[in-house]
């Protein structure tokens, strides 16, 4: 299969990664198989994912019959995607070593119903981390702020995070200092940090979509402003890793091996059909970045994607389209922050879906409750 354009990609600094998960393609040689036709160096998992994968087919059957009769929905749930994620693992095993631990992650979500929880999320990828039991997990947290000081704990102790649903740059940058700090904290204490990793999620697409349709409302000049928004946004984010990423204190815990934080573009399908379908992987590509996309975007980069450094280009330009945007009517603060709500709320409304699926599904594995 011609991956030329998808290896190329790589090369240009860019790791791909899979945003998606089943059962199936994890023992059927599928997986293993997309780690050379789709040069993957990874994969992320969520709710929604697995919502969609529990409802199709039987694979998770045999599991869930025999999982003990105790265990309630939330617990049946962690059983089967702590199993799949830690296969995974297995499977980008070899990418995580031959890469000294720069890429070969899998990611596990904790729930959204805690994202306002330092606490419980601390405690949940606490237990997630010590379940899957692999140095390649990745533990996904959401960028809220107390998110934020989850990232800085969990650095702290010494696991793994991908921070999710970033849409803000301020939210961005919020996550940087706490993995700095959690680095930090670790070199006080005389701890390693060199077999430290995160990522931070930075959400592109949807961005486009609810600022355009503000811009539609405005309507007039204002309309030629769409689809302008949501690239500018991560060109921004990008601009701030570099920057965070360099200097005195980054240089301190570099020199004791520490890892950047690497900018990680999700949301990167086409939602609106008027727009090119891979245009949130072409105008991103640059080093230190992964892009995770679905499996059809995976398929249209390879068909036809245009490979060159893109992410720190025009970056004026990105400013003066955001300017622009600002002055047209749209608060780019405000729709990051609505995002950030409905992210969350669709996450909890997946995992809700999730619940009535595997309640169904147990129930008629155990018709009469046998």
């Amino acid at each position: 299969m011609d991956n030329h354009r998808l290896k190329a990609l790589h090369d240009a600094g860019q790791s791909i990664w899979l945003d998606f998960i089943d059962r199936t393609m994890l023992h059927n040689g599928d997986l293993e198989r997309r780690l050379t036709d789709d040069v993957l160096t990874g994969m992320t998992s969520n709710p929604t994912i697995f919502q969609k994968a529990l409802a199709e087919g039987t694979a998770y059957d045999e599991q869930l019959r025999a999982a003990p009769r105790s265990l309630d929905v939330k617990q049946l749930f962690e059983l089967v995607e702590t199993q799949d994620v830690r296969d995974a693992c297995d499977i980008f095993a070899d990418v995580y070593h031959s890469t000294k631990g720069k890429d070969g992650f899998v990611s596990i979500e904790v729930s959204a119903d805690v994202a306002d929880d330092l606490k419980a999320t601390v405690e949940q990828a606490h237990r997630l981390w010590k379940t899957v039991n692999r140095p390649n997990l990745l533990v996904k947290v959401p960028g809220t702020e107390e998110g934020a000081h989850a990232v800085q704990q969990l650095i702290t102790d010494g696991i793994n995070v991908n921070i999710t649903l970033l849409f803000a740059v301020k939210a961005h940058e919020r996550v940087i200092d706490a993995y700095l700090d959690g680095l930090e904290a670790r070199v006080a204490k005389g701890q390693p940090i060199d077999t430290i990793a995160s990522v931070a999620s930075f959400f592109v697409s949807r961005v486009d979509t609810e600022v355009d349709k503000r811009l539609e409302a405005i309507g007039g000049d204002a309309r030629k402003l769409e689809g302008k928004a949501a690239v500018a946004n991560a060109k921004m984010a990008y601009q701030l890793f570099l920057s965070k990423f360099s200097g005195r204190r980054w240089d301190a815990l570099k020199a004791k091996g520490a890892r950047v934080q690497r900018p990680l573009w999700a949301s990167t399908s086409t939602k609106n059909a008027a727009y090119r379908d891979v245009l949130y992987v072409e105008t991103l590509i640059g080093p230190d970045t992964v892009n995770t996309m679905p499996p059809q975007t995976i398929e249209d980069f390879r068909d036809h994607g245009v490979v060159a450094r893109t992410v720190d280009a025009d970056v004026d330009q990105a400013r003066a389209d955001l300017a622009a945007i600002e002055k047209a009517g749209v608060s780019i603060d405000d729709v990051t922050a609505k995002l950030l709500r409905d992210g969350i709320a669709s996450f909890e409304k997946s995992f809700d879906t999730l619940s009535a699926g595997i309640k169904a599904k147990i129930a008629q594995l155990h018709p009469n409750g046998k």
